[in-house]
C-alpha cells in the first residue's frame, strides 16, 4: 500500500530539549527522510547538520517561527507537530507557544510536546507507511 503524499511534519525543540529531538530523529530517520519536514531555524539547522535532512527552516521560535508553524497548521499544511518543550524554563514568547498549541487543537493536528508522545506519533506514521494500518484523523 502506498501513501498519496509524504507526511508533513513540523519539528521544534527548546534549547533544553534539543538532545531529545536529535535522539528522536535518529531513531526514526527512515520515516522522517520520506516526510516533508519543516522546523524553526535553530532546530532545523541542527537536524540538517547532524542528519543531512532536507528540513525547510523557518524563523527562530522567539522571532516568529512558532507562529509560522501555527499558520501552516491553520492552512492544513501539516499532519503532525512535534514540539519538544522545556516546561521548566520561562520563555518570553510563551504566548506564541500557546497560540501554536491552540491552533493544533482547533484544527485537530496531533501535537507531541514531550519525547514519549513524539515517539508514538512518528512510530504511528511508520506503522501506517508499512501498510499495517491506516491513520484516520477526522478534521
Amino acid at each position: 500500500m502506498t501513501r498519496r503524499r509524504p507526511h508533513r511534519i513540523a519539528l521544534v525543540a527548546h534549547d533544553g530539549a534539543k538532545t531529545a529531538m536529535l535522539e528522536l530523529v535518529e531513531r526514526h530517520l527512515e520515516t522522517l527522510r520520506r516526510s516533508r519536514l519543516v522546523a524553526t531555524a535553530t532546530t532545523g539547522g541542527l537536524l540538517n547538520e547532524h542528519f543531512d535532512l532536507d528540513v525547510h527552516c523557518l524563523m527562530s521560535g522567539p522571532l516568529g517561527g512558532d507562529l509560522q508553524i501555527g499558520a501552516l497548521v491553520a492552512e492544513e499544511q501539516l499532519d503532525l507537530v512535534v514540539f519538544l518543550r522545556d516546561p521548566l524554563t520561562a520563555h518570553p514568547h510563551d504566548p506564541d507557544i500557546q497560540a501554536l498549541m491552540k491552533v493544533c487543537d482547533v484544527h485537530n493536528i496531533p501535537l507531541a510536546t514531550n519525547p514519549a508522545t513524539g515517539e508514538l506519533c512518528v512510530a504511528a506514521f511508520a506503522y501506517a507507511d508499512h501498510g499495517s494500518a491506516a491513520l484516520a484523523v477526522t478534521r
